[in-house]
């Protein structure tokens, strides 16, 4: 399912913390794993993923540092800091309280479909 730009904004973010909080990983690398390890829902190309980290390292909640590949590229790597590990942390009790609040309201639960109005 693809989700509007606008519930994205505040979720990218913490996905690619919470893969970078078990450690380094480059820029596709996480575009790969993103999608794999949430079912296709965050599936993020490129255009999308590498503002965010641009916009996460410019807040020091990730640091980058460049290498070079096998092929002879530079790769650009990631980790999550210990300023972005304190936010994850936040982060997800934020998170688990407004889904706690959601479910509250029937949001996550399975709805039945809406009545016809012919």
């Amino acid at each position: 399912m693809k989700i509007e730009r606008e519930l994205m904004r505040g979720a990218g973010p913490i996905a690619v913390m919470q893969l970078l909080s078990s450690g380094e990983m480059y820029g596709y690398e996480i575009v790969e794993r993103l999608a794999s390890e949430s079912s296709g829902v965050f599936e993020l190309g490129q255009s999308t993923l590498y503002p965010m980290l641009y916009n996460l390292e410019a807040k020091g909640l990730v640091r980058s540092r460049e290498q070079r590949a096998d092929n002879g590229r530079n790769r650009r790597y990631y980790r999550l800091t210990v300023k972005g590990s304190r936010k994850l942390e936040t982060d997800r009790k934020q998170w688990s309280s407004l889904v706690e609040g959601l479910s509250s309201l029937g949001v996550t639960r399975q709805w039945a479909p809406l009545p016809s109005l012919s």
